[in-house]
């Protein structure tokens, strides 16, 4: 016999664990097989409850909660949200680049978004997907999870309106990290914009669009894999604003 609140717990546990998996870009996939969401969910809410989880102190009513229900929902989706912030910051990183080569007109549709990408995009997010679990990111998010049942216990009705106050400088600190990203080739792009112009001007008789388009294309690729190595430490500091921002949000949310 299960003790009184013992269901209700678990069930709060599930709705903030379902809530950042299926909102979390890196577990929430769209073409991932929806049954392994599933025993994701399902396997994660009995591991945490098992390790730190307890029976709420009186069985709350449906309104009550529901009430709790929502709380938990908003803490998940905090935690997804730093995730989808950091990996925002790629997209945009890949976009200015492959606008600045001209790839943005053959956008492919994003499996995972269900919208038109650049292929310059998609590369950038690939890159930083696989960086992530190379480096044991997705068990940053867990642990994130984890240490988010001990900040903010399940069943206690707090406010959450210090979550929202987040926003704006996490998006910040994210975009910051995502230019950097991008800078190098953004940068020689840039230069290779002020060549071209300063082609057409002093020939005007060369179809500029037809040898931009071209060198565009052709520098960009080089570009890209002369600053690969660069891509290291700007994908460290993409990781540690992930880290920062997963720490405000557990802050945030145990006030």
């Amino acid at each position: 016999m299960l003790p009184a609140g013992t269901i209700e717990a678990l069930g709060l546990f599930a709705v903030r664990t379902s809530v950042l998996v299926m909102a979390s870009p890196l577990f929430g996939v769209t073409t991932t097989f929806a049954g392994a969401k599933i025993g994701l969910i399902a396997v994660l809410t009995l591991v945490l409850y098992s390790a730190i989880g307890a029976p709420l102190a009186g069985p709350p009513s449906p309104l009550e909660w529901g009430v709790l229900a929502v709380r938990e929902a908003l803490i998940g989706y905090s935690i997804a949200f730093v995730m989808q912030g950091v990996l925002l910051a790629v997209r945009v990183a890949g976009e200015m680049v492959g606008h600045d080569m001209g790839f943005n007109m053959g956008a492919l549709v994003d499996p995972e978004t269900g919208v038109n990408s650049p292929l310059i995009t998609q590369f950038y997010e690939g890159l930083f997907l696989v960086g992530m679990l190379a480096v044991d990111g997705h068990h940053l998010i867990v642990r994130a999870l984890a240490d988010s049942f001990v900040q903010a216990p399940v069943g206690v009705l707090a406010s959450t309106a210090s979550l929202a106050g987040l926003a704006e400088t996490l998006v910040c600190e994210m975009f910051n990290a995502g230019i950097v990203f991008a800078l190098p080739v953004l940068v020689l792009m840039t230069i290779v914009s002020i060549l071209i112009a300063l082609i057409a001007r002093a020939v005007p008789q060369i179809n500029i669009m037809d040898v931009g388009f071209t060198l565009r294309i052709l520098v960009g690729l080089i570009a890209m894999y002369a600053f690969a190595p660069l891509l290291a430490p700007a994908m460290e500091r993409l990781y540690g604003a992930l880290a920062f921002g997963l720490e405000r949000v557990l802050v945030a949310a145990g006030n």
